[in-house]
């Protein structure tokens, strides 16, 4: 049985480019194209991982990202942020995960790689 990755971004256009890649890899996808939605699915469907946003209308990939990790069902699904936010916002706008207020594995810089995304999947899976 192939491996499920929920996928939470509001590009429509992100998610099916990466949908593509992830299940010419082997992975089966879920996506979501907000937050709520998203969180939803994350405790019903029982991802193995999700690929989270940042920027997103209502609820942001932050607030989510702490959301799964305080909640019981989801606060060991990995997580692995995907941003254009540090291009937008610029050089000063650093962050890193950690354990509270980013605790996800590992954040990666949209446009992303393939490679280095299929890399980070399987090393945090």
């Amino acid at each position: 049985m192939s491996q499920r990755i929920l996928m939470v971004d509001d590009d429509v256009d992100f998610i099916a480019a990466m949908t593509t890649l992830l299940e010419a890899n082997g992975y089966e996808v879920l996506s979501e194209s907000n937050a709520r939605k998203g969180f939803e699915a994350a405790q019903s469907q029982n991802p193995d991982m999700l690929l989270l946003d940042v920027m997103m209308p209502q609820i942001d990939g932050f607030d989510m990202a702490r959301a799964l990790h305080d909640d019981e069902k989801t606060k060991n699904l990995p997580v692995i942020m995907i941003t254009g936010v540090r291009k937008q916002m610029g050089p000063a706008f650093k962050f890193q995960p950690d354990d509270t207020w980013l605790p996800v594995k590992a954040v990666l810089e949209k446009p992303v790689d393939p490679e280095k995304l299929l890399t980070t999947i399987q090393q945090n899976l």
